[in-house]
This record gives C-alpha cells, structure tokens and sequence, in this order.
C-alpha cells in the first residue's frame, strides 16, 4: 500500500523522565533544532499533535489577527 503524499508516522520511546526523541528524519523534515520549543496539543478523543513551530505559528498569528479585526 502506498504512502499518501505529505504524510508520515514515526515511533518514538518515553523514557523514564517521561522525555522522547524525535526521529531524525522528523527533525530534518521540520527543521526542529536543539532548544527549538515544542508546542503539544492534546485531545483526549484523538491525541497528541506536534504541529511544526512555523505551522502553529501562522496559526496563532491568524487567530490574534482575527482578535484585533473583531475589536474594530
């Protein structure tokens, strides 16, 4: 079965400090350096995501941009 373009899975082990690694393809993928900070979001229905910082930050950006159209 193929691979659906864009998509990928990796595993990932939690340590005894509750720390993981993230896959050095992942990394590349996304360009996660050390000290780069990670933002986790959670659903208890569905998961965890670790959407990549430059995706999460056009998000959040949108999101306040909305904020201050709304106040006008």
């Amino acid at each position: 079965m193929p691979k659906p373009k864009g998509k990928h899975a990796w595993t990932a082990t939690v340590g005894e400090k509750g720390q993981i690694v993230i896959p050095k393809q992942a990394r590349e993928l996304f360009d996660i350096q050390p000290g780069d900070t990670l933002v986790l979001l959670g659903d208890e229905k569905r998961g965890i995501a670790i959407p990549p910082k430059t995706t999460f930050s056009k998000f959040a950006a949108a999101i306040f941009e909305n904020d201050e159209e709304d106040e006008k």
